[in-house]
C-alpha cells in the first residue's frame, strides 16, 4: 500500500471526522493526479447533503410561512436524510475500494 492509496482513502474517510477540511487539503497539498480526483469527488460527495439540507430548509420554512402544510416541510427533510445516508455510504464504499487495490 503507497501513500496515494492512503491519501485518496482518507479523504473518502474524512466524512467521519473533517468532511469538507481534509479532502481540500490534500487536494490543494498534493501534486499526484490520481489522489486530487479522489479529493476533489470526496469533497463533492460530502457538499452534497449539505446543500441538500439547506436547500430543504429554505423552500420547506417559505411554504410553511406562506401557509403550507408541515408535510411540505418534513418529507423533502426526510429524503434530504436519506440521500446523506446514500452518500456516506458511497463514501465507506470508495475508500475501502481505493484501499483494495
Amino acid at each position: 500500500m503507497d501513500n496515494r492509496q492512503i491519501l485518496s482513502a482518507l479523504s473518502y474517510f474524512s466524512v467521519f471526522f473533517a468532511p469538507f477540511l481534509l479532502p481540500i487539503v490534500i487536494y490543494f497539498v498534493v501534486s499526484d493526479r490520481e489522489v486530487k480526483h479522489h479529493a476533489k469527488w470526496a469533497f463533492l460527495s460530502h457538499c452534497l447533503p449539505v446543500a441538500g439540507f439547506i436547500l430543504t430548509w429554505i423552500l420547506g420554512l417559505n411554504s410553511i410561512v406562506n401557509g403550507g402544510h408541515m408535510s411540505q416541510f418534513v418529507i423533502p427533510l426526510i429524503l434530504t436524510g436519506l440521500a446523506y445516508l446514500v452518500v456516506f455510504i458511497w463514501n465507506i464504499v470508495m475508500g475501502i475500494k481505493v484501499l483494495a487495490r
